[in-house]
């Protein structure tokens, strides 16, 4: 073979290798698009309820926010980015919920993963988020949940079980619903 031949091999090699992977992933995930990314469809996702995992979060403020430190109280976990258009679009809905439902015995946690500190930090003041809110940056929060894309939001209980996750942006009236369906249930 001619040089000129193997130096074409060895640059068409590399993308015969990525075709073969993402055509391996699509039959993987029955032709539908697989792995992480942005959620656009709504809806519940049905779980198996069961405790839910710590979580150990650095806040944007520097104080680490610990799971455990919430006992007793209904937890909202969601996981955004500043660049998700969903997410974006969903950020005055969620402030409008925690508000309504902070002295509630209501938590909320915001963890923005795949995104950057100054990005974070712009969007929490743009959209006047009062809510604790930590960068995931090496990502072990959202491995531990389970996380495929983003928005998803995960409800932990007063007995401190995970009983719900929603995929996808949400509207007040929706967390509004889940939110009164957790506090209604008799607690610790």
């Amino acid at each position: 073979m001619s040089r000129r031949v193997l130096v074409a091999l060895a640059a068409l090699l590399p993308a015969a290798g990525l075709l073969g992977l993402l055509g391996w992933a699509m039959a993987q995930s029955g032709g539908r698009p697989g792995g992480l990314g942005i959620n656009s469809v709504l809806g519940e996702v049905q779980i198996t309820p069961g405790p839910a995992r710590d979580l150990t979060l650095t806040l944007l403020d520097g104080r680490s926010l610990s799971l455990p430190e919430l006992g007793g109280k209904v937890v909202m976990v969601d996981f955004w980015s500043s660049w998700c258009p969903p997410c974006v679009a969903e950020a005055e809905d969620l402030e409008a919920a925690y508000r309504r439902y902070k002295d509630r015995g209501v938590e909320f946690i915001g963890v923005a993963i795949w995104d950057d500190r100054a990005s974070v930090e712009r969007h929490v003041r743009i959209f006047g988020v009062s809510y604790p809110n930590g960068l995931d940056d090496a990502g072990k929060v959202a491995v531990d949940y389970g996380v495929r894309g983003i928005p998803e939001k995960f409800f932990i209980d007063k007995d401190g079980n995970l009983v719900r996750k929603f995929v996808g942006p949400t509207s007040v009236e929706e967390l509004g619903a889940i939110l009164d369906g957790l506090l209604a249930k008799p607690g610790p």
